[in-house]
């Protein structure tokens, strides 16, 4: 089941908060409202997290972490 999409990790890398991250990478994280379920639970917003590397004129994403919030049973 995908939880995410293309376009939320692009706005994620566009708008979202810059960290950096383990190796010189650098991580993006932004808040994106779910409402819905994931694993038994109802979640009222998730966190989409890409891990990038720097490249000369773009953004490589190596991989992309998502975080739920709210869970309520």
């Amino acid at each position: 089941m995908q939880v995410i999409s293309k376009e939320e990790v692009k706005i994620a890398i566009r708008t979202g908060e810059c960290l950096p991250a383990k190796k010189g990478r650098l991580a993006f994280r932004k808040n994106f409202s779910y409402n819905g379920m994931w694993k038994g639970k109802f979640y009222q917003a998730k966190q989409v997290m890409p891990i990038v590397v720097e490249d000369s004129d773009r953004f490589v994403v190596v991989t992309v972490y998502v975080f739920f919030i709210g869970g309520v049973r």
